[in-house]
């Protein structure tokens, strides 16, 4: 079964390794796009994070991406990806996770409004609170 039926079909019970990556980069793009534009420095952040976290050389954390990018597109909401890595990820990391997407949101120097919202709506789905959230930004700021 691939991702996109995952996606599109009942709800997962626990992804293999790279369906969880899968849902964490569709995450990433979606925050990336959430203010109507995906700047280089969001894809950039993206690609630099996918193969430090998942120790992949820079072309599979592109083509991680690229696959991401269709699959955000495709996918009709957030949930499912955040359930993906809620069954895949024990509470203690999820924080990581939240961090990784406030690292993209912040890579063009800018904070929105709407990627504020998917952040605090992908928080709130991984279980974690918007204190979680915070301190997550925060580390994702210095």
């Amino acid at each position: 079964m691939s991702f996109l039926d995952l996606l599109f079909g009942p709800a997962p019970t626990r992804l293999p390794p790279p369906d969880e990556r899968l849902a964490l980069a569709s995450l990433m793009v979606r925050v990336a796009r959430a203010d109507g534009h995906a700047s280089p420095a969001e894809i950039g952040r993206i690609d630099v994070i996918l193969a430090a976290r998942y120790g992949l050389a820079p072309e599979a954390a592109r083509a991680l991406r690229t696959e991401a990018e269709t699959a955000e597109q495709l996918a009709p909401d957030t949930v499912r990806f955040t359930r993906a890595l809620k069954d895949a990820v024990p509470l203690e990391d999820r924080r990581s996770l939240v961090e990784a997407l406030w690292r993209v949101a912040l890579a063009d120097g800018a904070r929105d409004a709407e990627e504020d919202r998917v952040l605090r709506l992908v928080a709130n789905l991984l279980g974690l609170n918007d204190v979680d959230s915070a301190l997550a930004r925060q580390r994702a700021a210095l």
